[in-house]
Order: C-alpha cells, then structure tokens, then sequence
C-alpha cells in the first residue's frame, strides 16, 4: 500500500507545483522517518476531535484527524513543530488481520490536521483504522472502498444531512445516523454557522462571530465536539460540499453576504475560511489547486468532483457558492439574499448569470456526455439546495427566492437542457440549504407545470437549523405541484437505498432537537422506479 504525491488539478507555475508537492508530500503521504512526540507520554488525549474519512473511491480513500491542545489548560504540547503520527489499518477492528502501518505528518501549518491518502486498496472492502502519537490513541474508525467502476453492485445505503447550526439544537440525529447500516454520506454544506448566537438558542457557541483563522478552527472545534458527529464520521466515508454558512450567509464567489464585522477584506476572510474548511474535512490535498498560500491570493479550493459506484451509480458533487455570480435585485441593492418579484427584475433570466461558474457548468456537461456511455443506473446530483421552483406567491406572479437556483434562472436551465441533450439516465437530485424537507420531480422548464419530468429531487431538512414551520405549507404545495411532499418542521436526515430496479427514500426526523436524548422516526418513504422519472409515496 502506497500514496504517492497528490497534484493539482490545474497545471500551475513551476515555484507553485513545488508548494502543492510540498504540502501534499508532509499532510498526505506515509512516511518512513520519525519526527517528534513519537514515543512521548502526553498529558491528554490529542485527538478529542475524533476521526473521519472521506473522498472514497474504488483503490483509496483520505483518513482524517486533528491533533488538539489540552481542553482544560488549553495548552499545546506540540509548539511550533510538525508532529509524526502513526497510522495503523486493517481488515478487522482488532487490528489483527492485514494489518499495515506507518507515519504521517501532522503540521503545525494546518492545525496539525491529518490527511493521509491511502492507495492502492482492494475495491469494495471495509477497512478499520486508528491513529497514535506517544502513548495516546484515537477511537478506531471504519471506512471502505468503493467497488470497482465496471463493477456489478446489488445495493447501496446513502444517507444525506445539512444545516448543523449549534444554537438551535444538539447533533442527535447523528447518533441515529450510525444505526442506519450505511455505505456513505452526503453532507450538502453548513456544517457551521458563523454567527455569535441566535434568539431562544438552545445553547451559545463560543468565540462570538467568526471571522479570523482561530475563529473558525474553533468553531469547526466546537461542533466537531459533539459525540454523535464524531461517532457517525468514525462510521463509513463522508463525500462533502459545503454552502455559504461555512464563510458567510449569503456570500457569493468573491463578495461578501450578510453576516459579521464588514469591514474586514472579505477575499482574506474567504481564503481563512476554505483553509480551516480544509483542515477539518478529509479531502485530498489536490483540492488545493495551488496550495494554501493560492487562497489567500484567490485560489479556488476544488471541491466538485465525480465518483462511480460500481456499475449502479454516478455521483456528482457541485459546488454553488465559489464560483456564483451575485444575486440581484434585492432592495436597495443590498448584499445578500431576498424575495423577489420577478416581474420588476429585468436581470433575473439574464443568460450570463451563473451559479455554478463557467468552467463547473462545462465539466458537468461533459461529464453527463460521458454518462451515455457508461451505462450507469443512477446520476445523482449531490448539491447545496433546492432545485426546482419554490413560488411564494399564490395566485398569478412570482415570489422567489434569489440565493437558490430559483434566482439563477438561465443557469438551472442550462443544466436541464444537458440532462435532457445528453440524455442522462435516471437523475436524482439531493439537496438542503432550506432546512425544510420537499420531494418532488425536476421539470423540463421549472415555470411550465405541464412540461415533462426529467427526474427527481430530495431536498433535506437539516440537523438542527430551524425552519418557519407548516401553518402555510399546503397553500404552497399547491402552488408548486411540482413538489408532492413538504415539511418545514422536524429536523434529521435522508437515507437512500439504491438498487437496479429503484430507490428508496426515507425521510428520518428527531422528535425534539432541543433536547439530548431523541428518539427517531420515518416522516415520510417515498419509492422511484428506474427509467420512469415518478415520485412514488409509500408511507
């Protein structure tokens, strides 16, 4: 088993390449060498923050941990110097069978977070790992391969989750979550929220609003705190994308939203932020396209990407907030998000408008031509938020939404048009951002209710964040016949079972996020047919 240096997607300057070679040789790579703290005995646990896996596909997948300093004290025992860690895995969670070890660098520079890219794995295998500095060891994590691209697949176990806002509720659909027997997760982004508090929070993060590089390092701290997070991260490999939340409410590319001190360079906050996003999620080191120095600079941070899942399934994860171009037609031209009339926005089907960026727009495309190919059941369009229409207004007119898609017109657009000229099969569209739960189909054209179905969509409700609640919910239902299913009430998760012949929706829902010790419910199960695009409600 080996990692060999992760590149950049792109292809840089020479005095670039060697910073992206630099950063993924020491946070990615095993190492033959010893550093520091190799046989210490240390005063507390380091790796309070737990472990995770992520960026699966069918021969690796990155194992991720975050050394800490001493909870109580605060302080750090590492200083300023890189940190070697062992990393051991194997076939069982004894650590007996195939059992293979070696070290990693934890850096300074990053937080001293862990990302080791492990190679060369047999496809379709569970694997248990651990990890050890001195004489202290992290909890063991289970995390597996994907089956082979060609592979022939039986069945896969999916859940999706969002908007884990700490004020508004404890993490407890995670606890859950482990339960479900899964395969992978989604997370659709939010995975913080940056402000200082909320009214009636159910309890207060620290550290107020988060705006500087230790700002979010501790916020991701904080959450990552939570017991069920860390226990359902140690459960199987996690594909993530983020939104707006984990920066800035409403940000868009380079502009700034709606939220915290505005006098701050808002191109500096963006680059603290994808850094300590980086730090705490397992991603490759390819994603930075030209190191962490590129952030503050501009650099996209490359979070978009596919994966196969054997011959049943084609995930493609997007990336909405980087590349946006910014909302329009809010009052007084305000930053930010809004309800809009459409009928006094001339920018709003503007067909230069993007969402989704130039170049991610292309790759999608591309990669749904290739999807005619491949011959793949399923191609699901894992994503920030809601898809089809949401109209607010009853009657005649529009009411919509301008942070969504509903306020990138020409953008959903163009991407129908490509499921449809390249005739993609089987679409599933997952989403969140909203905090409510809606089901429904993906139409042709998203304002004629009589164009065809092209697919379907699953929008999720989120872990804790809150939502307006169901008192007009039937009235907008009605105004959007698109959707056959709504709430705005109760907070979880989604899981979703593939097979050849269809999908399985279940909608899981806490009784009360408020409250530490939860019980779990199926709100709503829903049944799709492969080759007929029809949401199908089983219960």
């Amino acid at each position: 088993m080996r990692s060999p240096h992760s590149e950049s997607l792109l292809k840089p300057a020479s005095n670039t390449r060697r910073d992206i070679l630099k950063w993924a040789a020491l946070a990615s790579a095993p190492i033959s060498f010893s550093l520091s703290m190799a046989q210490t005995t240390l005063r507390h646990n380091p790796f309070s923050l737990g472990v995770a896996s992520g960026s699966p596909n069918h021969h690796s997948v990155v194992l991720w941990t975050r050394l800490m300093p001493d909870v109580a004290t605060g302080n750090s025992q590492f200083a300023v110097t890189d940190v070697s860690v062992k990393w051991e895995v194997a076939d069982d969670e004894a650590f007996k069978v195939n059992r293979r070890s070696g070290q990693v660098v934890a850096l300074s520079a990053l937080a001293y977070s862990v990302h080791l890219e492990l190679d060369q794995l047999q496809s379709d295998r569970w694997y248990f790992y651990r990890f050890q500095i001195g004489d202290a060891q992290s909890t063991v994590g289970r995390t597996r391969t994907l089956p082979h691209p060609e592979a022939m697949v039986q069945k896969l176990r999916v859940a999706y989750a969002s908007c884990q806002r700490w004020e508004h509720g404890y993490f407890t659909a995670y606890e859950h979550m482990s339960q479900e027997n899964l395969d992978m997760v989604l997370f659709l982004g939010d995975y913080i929220y940056e402000y200082a508090g909320a009214a009636n929070a159910v309890r207060l993060p620290s550290g107020g609003w988060v705006n500087s590089l230790a700002d979010y390092r501790d916020r991701y701290a904080l959450n990552k705190s939570e017991k069920g997070l860390q226990a359902m991260h140690a459960q199987c490999p996690w594909l993530i994308t983020w939104d707006d939340h984990e920066v800035s409410n409403d940000y868009a590319g380079l502009l700034r939203g709606q939220s915290g001190n505005i006098s701050f360079d808002f191109a500096a906050q963006r680059a603290r932020a994808y850094q300590a996003f980086y730090e705490h999620m397992p991603l490759r080191a390819s994603a930075l396209t030209k190191s962490i120095e590129g952030l503050a600079s501009g650099a996209e941070l490359r979070i978009y990407g596919q994966v196969a899942y054997g011959k049943l399934a084609n995930f493609y994860l997007l990336d909405d907030r980087q590349y946006r171009d910014r909302q329009v037609c809010n009052k007084n031209g305000s930053f930010g998000s809004g309800w809009v009339n459409t009928e006094q926005c001339e920018e709003w089907l503007d067909p230069q408008r993007s969402l989704l960026g130039a170049q991610q727009t292309q790759w999608l495309d591309h990669s749904f031509a290739q999807a005619k190919n491949d011959a793949r059941t399923w191609n699901v369009v894992a994503q920030q938020t809601i898809f089809g229409r949401r109209d607010y207004k009853l009657g005649a007119g529009y009411s919509l939404w301008n942070d969504g898609w509903d306020g990138y017109s020409a953008a959903r657009q163009k991407m129908t048009h490509s499921m449809q000229s390249n005739v993609l099969k089987n679409p599933v569209l997952i989403g969140g951002d909203v905090h409510e739960n809606w089901v429904g189909h993906v139409m042709a054209d998203a304002y004629k209710d009589d164009s065809a179905k092209i697919g379907v969509e699953f929008c999720g409700a989120g872990i804790t964040a809150r939502s307006a609640g169901n008192s007009k919910l039937a009235a907008r239902l009605a105004e959007n016949p698109h959707f056959i299913f709504a709430d705005s009430e109760r907070k979880g998760y989604g899981v979703v079972e593939f097979t050849a012949k269809q999908i399985q929706t279940e909608l899981r829902v806490v009784d009360d996020v408020r409250q530490q010790q939860t019980k779990i419910e199926t709100l709503a199960k829903f049944a799709v047919e492969a080759g007929v695009s029809q949401v199908q409600r089983l219960a």
